[in-house]
């Protein structure tokens, strides 16, 4: 069962974003808020514990008209399949541990967007950098031994429940 305040959350961002609001928008949009970064097949399987006739192509064309809506940010760290997060609404970055994969979020190492500006830009008008910092999580690093540094949290390792279950967060 959903959280009614989270599906009417999702109604009032899907409306914002100029979309039509429907029962599996809110679903997709509900999961997102469940499970950041997480994958389409992540979301999926969360779509269908509430709407159980739910098609993954019907995920796949709610996650695209979020994505061009500027609703949700798409992600694509080297070696994963694509994720989505919702929040788009600043210049962030990601942390993504080598060993189980999750992903966290990272504030902008400087300023506002762009945080890095190459030195040539060709005559590009740059609008955004996109960092992915590799490593391992404070949990994959205890495992190991290594000392984790004290800035994540173990409540920032877990952004995502997947994590605990199957050893990556999508």
């Amino acid at each position: 069962m959903r959280d009614q305040h989270s599906t009417d959350a999702a109604s009032v961002a899907i409306r914002t974003a100029g979309l039509r609001v429907t029962d599996s928008r809110r679903a997709v949009y509900d999961a997102l808020l469940a499970h950041p970064h997480a994958t389409a097949d992540v979301i999926h399987e969360a779509v269908r514990e509430v709407i159980e006739s739910t098609s993954p192509q019907s995920v796949y064309n709610a996650l695209a008209d979020f994505t061009d809506a500027h609703l949700v940010r798409r992600i694509e760290p080297a070696g994963h399949p694509m994720m989505f997060e919702l929040r788009v609404d600043d210049n962030h970055h990601h942390l993504v541990c080598t060993n189980c994969g999750a992903v966290t979020d990272v504030d902008c190492a400087i300023g506002h967007a762009p945080c890095l500006d190459p030195i040539d830009t060709q005559g590009y008008r740059v609008m955004i950098a996109e960092v992915t910092f590799w490593g391992l999580c404070a949990t994959c690093a205890q495992a190991e031994g290594a000392v984790a540094p004290d800035r994540q949290t173990s409540s920032e390792h877990s952004t995502s429940p997947e994590h605990a279950s199957t050893g990556r967060t999508s």
